[in-house]
C-alpha cells in the first residue's frame, strides 16, 4: 500500500482528525486489560474483557492494520495466527511455563506494533508471523493466569477469543478504508499514535 498525495483541503484534515479521534478513545479507557484479580466467567464477561482495556485492545487493531498493509496473504494469515497463539500462551500460564515478563512484553508488542505501521515494513512473510505469534503468547499468557478462576473458563476463552478476532476486523477495515480512500498518510498516523501509547505502558511496566 503506497501513500498517495493528499488532495483538498478536507482531505488534508482527515489523517489528524482520524489520529485524535483513536487518541480520544483510547484516553477513555483503563491503560490494561488484565488485572489478574480473578474472574466472573462465562462467555459474556470474555467478550467485554479486551474491550476494557488499551494494551489488548491496540495490539488487536495493530495486527490487523499491519495484516492489511502486507496484504495476502498476511492480511489473512496474522489474524488467525494471533488467537491460535494467545491460546498456546495461555495453555502456557496455567501450567506455569517461566516466560519473561509479561506486562514488559504486551508493552512492547504494542510498540512494534504501531512502529511497524508508522514507517510502512513490509516484513516478510516469515518475520511477521514470527513476530505476530510471539507477542500472542504473552497477551494469551497474562489472560492465562486468570482462567483458573473463572467460573465458566471456556465460555470465557471463547467470548476472548471472538473479541480479538473482531477486533482484528476493526484494524482490517480501517485498513482497507485508508488504502481504497488514500489515506495511506492516515493509516500510518494511526500507527505512530499506536506506538506512542505502547511506549506509555513500557514506562509503566518497567521497574522502578
Amino acid at each position: 500500500m503506497n501513500a498517495d498525495p493528499v488532495r483538498g483541503d478536507g482531505a488534508s484534515r482527515r489523517p489528524a482528525a482520524i489520529a485524535s479521534a483513536c487518541a480520544l478513545s483510547l484516553i477513555a479507557v483503563p491503560a490494561w486489560a488484565h488485572s489478574g484479580t480473578g474472574l466472573a466467567g462465562g462467555f459474556v464477561e470474555g467478550f467485554a474483557h479486551p474491550f476494557g482495556g488499551g494494551d489488548h485492545l491496540l495490539a488487536m487493531v495493530g495486527v490487523g492494520l499491519w495484516g492489511t498493509f502486507l496484504g495476502r496473504p498476511l492480511i489473512y494469515l496474522l489474524p488467525v495466527i494471533f488467537p491460535l497463539m494467545m491460546v498456546a500462551g495461555a495453555i502456557a500460564a496455567m501450567f506455569a511455563v517461566p516466560l519473561p515478563p509479561v506486562e514488559t512484553g504486551i508493552a512492547v508488542s504494542v510498540l512494534a506494533l504501531g512502529a511497524c505501521i508508522a514507517f510502512a515494513w513490509r516484513a516478510p512473510a516469515w518475520a511477521a508471523m514470527t513476530i505476530v505469534a510471539v507477542f500472542a503468547v504473552f497477551h494469551g499468557c497474562a489472560h492465562g493466569r486468570e482462567l483458573p478462576s473463572a467460573a465458566d473458563p471456556i465460555g470465557y476463552s471463547l467470548g476472548f477469543v471472538f473479541a480479538t478476532g473482531l477486533l482484528h476486523l476493526l484494524g482490517i477495515g480501517l485498513g482497507e478504508w485508508g488504502r481504497r480512500a488514500g489515506q495511506a498518510r492516515a493509516v500510518r498516523i494511526a500507527g505512530a499514535a499506536i506506538a506512542m501509547f505502547g511506549a506509555m505502558y513500557l514506562f509503566r511496566a518497567l521497574p522502578v
